[in-house]
Parts: C-alpha cells; structure tokens; sequence
C-alpha cells in the first residue's frame, strides 16, 4: 500500500519542484559530549573512524547543532558550539545553528525562557533574542564557521520564550515581535545565511497553516519552511506529502524536514526508557537496521516528491555512553533515551545500510 502511495506521489510532483536533496542533514548535537567521554565510533567494515568522515561517507554534508543558553551541564552552549562548529567545517561540511533560547530543551510541549531573562518584558526579550543571535552568530563568522542556515527557535508550534512569547487566542503578535528580530540578528551578521523558522506541524495541514499564516499575517520574513516529521508521532508518508507540497507553493519558500528518525531495535540499552519503544513501528517496517534504513528512505524519497530541499536525520550519534544523558542539569545520572533511535549501535558500530541520497 505505501508503495503505490509514493507511486502516486512520485506521479503527482509538479514539474517545478526540486528533484534532489541538496541539504543531507545530521543533528550532531550531543556528539562533543561523547567523544570527550571517550567514546569511539565505526564504519560499516568495523574499523575504527572518525564520526564525521562515517557519515559524510553515508551522504551527510550539512550538520546541525543546538544551542542553549546557559545549560547546566557545560555542553550545547556558545563555548562548545564554537569548538564543535570547527570541527564541522574543517570537515567541509555546512552549518545549521538551532537556537531553542532555553537552558534546556524547547519544544512543542515546553518553550521554558532562560534564566537570565525571566523577568523580561516582550520588548526586552526581543533585545535579548537579538544581541544573543548575533553575538553568536558573529564568534561563528569570526573563527571562520559562519552557519550557513540559523533556526529562530526550535519547534515553536505555538511559539517560544513563554509565557511572553507564547501564541495565546490566536494572537502572533508577541511571537513576531521575537522573530523578526532573530531574523535582522543573523542577517546583520551575515546576510547569506538563511533564516529558517522550524514547527512540528507535518502531522496537519491546518497546523501548519495555522503557524505560517499567523507569522505572515505580522510581516515575518523568512527564509526557509522547517518540519518535524516521526511517524510515530506525525502520520503517514502521503500526509506528509501533502503538508511539504502545501507550505511549499503556499508560502513560496524551500521546506526542509529538520527532524526525523526511526528506531532499529526494540531493546533498551541503559536505565533510561526510550523516548520511542521499539514496538511502536510505521508501516510495518521492523526495528532493525534494515528496516530503519528503509523508514529512512522512504521520508526522503517522500520529502524529495513533494519537492522539499533537504532531509536531517535527529542526533544519530548519540548512542548510549555512560555520562551523556539527555538532561542537562543531570547530565551524569540521566540516560539516553535515544538509544534505539541512533544510526549507530550500543558499540558504536554505524548501520551499514544507512544512506542519504540526493
């Protein structure tokens, strides 16, 4: 049944629409973390590499990393940004800066305003968000590793910076205001840097043209559609197809999927549950790594039909290595809840079939 869904996708693609993924994306975000706790990685032969020549050899040429604030845990932040974008770059690879403007993880479900700036007034967030994207983007550009891409925001479905920044009654406004001035931030720092502004809307057409709507509507500029797509969470591939196809000649901007994933295993290989149980499958592809291959061509091959620029895979190094749990404030005693969703194994052995394509 999907495959004639994608038949039908791959018959229905417009001519205008872009036939090749320019941007092969990874979410490289925890990997400093595990390689400064000693972890080690693996090519598909079993021998030894390093991580970034592996997944370049799998077709990755962009990575993306996030960025929080004032993390309790030392990682993710300015410092280790600037030391992880160097070694991204010296690998010819490009760029993608998220910035989630949060000690900690922002998403759908939580957009918590750092610490530094929880008193702050609308107006003097939108201060906030600009001298702190520009004074990032800027040590960027200064070392020699200007982003290529910039994320305003990480999964701000119903905005960031809460409760100030949160979109309540259908009001964009305050949002906006945020918006706009991370987008003259990253401009003025470098004005060939696409600005993209990123929701987990793939599930629903109304959502997402709820969300893009409401920005418009304000006067937001921006430079690329962003989309969270698991199946687990965001519905079938022909869905999916429709929603790129929509926000593509709807808001007349590349659409790029800046997340998806899916699992290889149904085990768990430390104390932390995973995020995602092995058990939960779409389309009745199995958790291995055949099957994870699969589930990840086929959101590339859909992606590619309905004519979206580019695909990133979420953090695909980050297999269980004591020390490298997912909270940061506990950086220590948590676990990896994204075990069976990495493309590399327990031993840190890559999937062999595994592959980005154009």
């Amino acid at each position: 049944m999907i495959a004639t869904v994608l038949a039908l996708a791959a018959a229905a693609t417009p001519a205008h629409a872009a036939n090749t993924l320019t941007m092969r994306g990874a979410d490289v975000s925890s990997l400093q973390r595990t390689l400064d706790l000693g972890g080690k990685y693996y090519n598909a032969s079993g021998g030894q590499a390093d991580p970034y020549d592996i997944l370049k050899s799998a077709g990755v040429n962009y990575a993306r990393l996030r960025i929080w604030n004032n993390p309790a845990s030392g990682y993710n932040n300015k410092a280790k940004v600037l030391q992880q974008a160097k070694a991204i770059k010296a690998k010819g690879l490009k760029l993608l800066i998220d910035f989630h403007y949060s000690d900690t993880w922002a998403d759908p479900g939580k957009q918590f305003t750092p610490a530094a700036w929880s008193s702050h007034s609308i107006s003097q967030l939108g201060t906030d968000v600009y001298n702190y994207t520009y004074d990032v983007c800027t040590a960027l550009k200064a070392q020699g590793t200007t982003p290529d891409s910039v994320q305003v925001g990480n999964e701000i479905n119903v905005g960031m910076l809460w409760p100030r920044g949160q979109v309540v009654n259908n009001n964009f406004a305050p949002l906006a205001s945020l918006l706009k001035q991370g987008y003259n931030a990253v401009k003025a720092c470098n004005s060939a840097t696409q600005v993209w502004i990123h929701v987990a809307d793939a599930d629903s057409m109304a959502n997402m043209r709820w969300f893009y709507d409401g920005i418009k509507s304000q006067g937001v500029p921006w430079d690329v559609t962003a989309l969270s797509y698991y199946c687990m969470w965001h519905g079938t591939l022909a869905n999916l197809y429709n929603v790129i196809t929509d926000a593509r000649t709807r808001y007349g901007k590349p659409v790029v999927i800046a997340e998806t994933a899916y699992q290889f295993t149904t085990a768990d290989a430390d104390s932390e549950p995973n995020s995602i149980p092995g058990t939960v499958l779409c389309d009745n592809i199995p958790a291995t790594w055949a099957g994870q291959a699969q589930q990840f061509t086929w959101v590339q091959n859909t992606a590619r039909n309905a004519g979206a620029v580019g695909v990133f895979y979420w953090e695909p190094t980050w297999y269980a290595i004591k020390g490298n749990g997912w909270d940061p404030a506990n950086i220590n005693g948590t676990g990896d809840g994204w075990d069976n969703m990495a493309v590399f194994d327990w031993t840190g052995r890559v999937n062999p079939n595994i592959r980005w394509t154009p």
